[in-house]
């Protein structure tokens, strides 16, 4: 064992600071409270609970030992074991009715999502189709602009000598005039 004089020669242990009292008021409260506590240690790992899993009764036995007939003569504690053993039945029905009905509304649920989506696609390439139609038409519109444009350009030099040749037959006529 070691002496007195030798613990007394080991530092003192660093006191923690006294913390304040903190009752939650509400879950957010309560919630903030948790996390600041993780957060003052952040290299300490975090447990994280594994996921429940669902509840499934006990599969029915390969082979019953103790088979209860119709015969007079049970006794008193015969009627407990079958209480038992009928309560356990009605539940594994149950879970197995549950279950069906559950696989039921998934499958109906996948038809559905199925048909939702079938149908946003038709939507959108209708829109799409609709969209591009657009498109088509005002590059149609300019072109079509781009070549009345030509064609006015085309009229304008046909006519320019044209125009020229009258305009110096009006001018020489009025200068004549005077």
């Amino acid at each position: 064992m070691a002496s007195p004089a030798a613990s007394s020669v080991r530092p003192p242990r660093p006191k923690k600071e006294p913390q304040a009292l903190v009752i939650p008021k509400n879950a957010a409260e309560e919630q903030k409270l948790k996390l600041e506590r993780l957060m003052k240690n952040p290299d300490k790992a975090v447990p994280i609970p594994e996921k429940m899993s669902e509840w499934a009764p006990r599969p029915p036995p390969e082979f019953v030992r103790d088979v209860m007939g119709s015969s007079a003569g049970a006794g008193s504690g015969e009627f407990h074991v079958y209480r038992h053993l009928r309560r356990r039945e009605y539940q594994r029905q149950d879970y197995m009715d549950a279950m069906a009905e559950k696989q039921k509304l998934d499958v109906e649920f996948q038809k559905r999502l199925e048909r939702n989506k079938i149908a946003a696609e038709e939507q959108t390439a209708k829109r799409r189709k609709k969209r591009q139609k657009l498109k088509e038409k005002k590059l149609l519109a300019k072109k079509m602009k781009l070549e009345q444009k030509k064609q006015k350009e085309v009229a304008a030099k046909s006519l320019a000598p044209a125009l020229k040749v009258t305009l110096t037959t009006y001018v020489t006529a009025n200068s004549e005039e005077k």
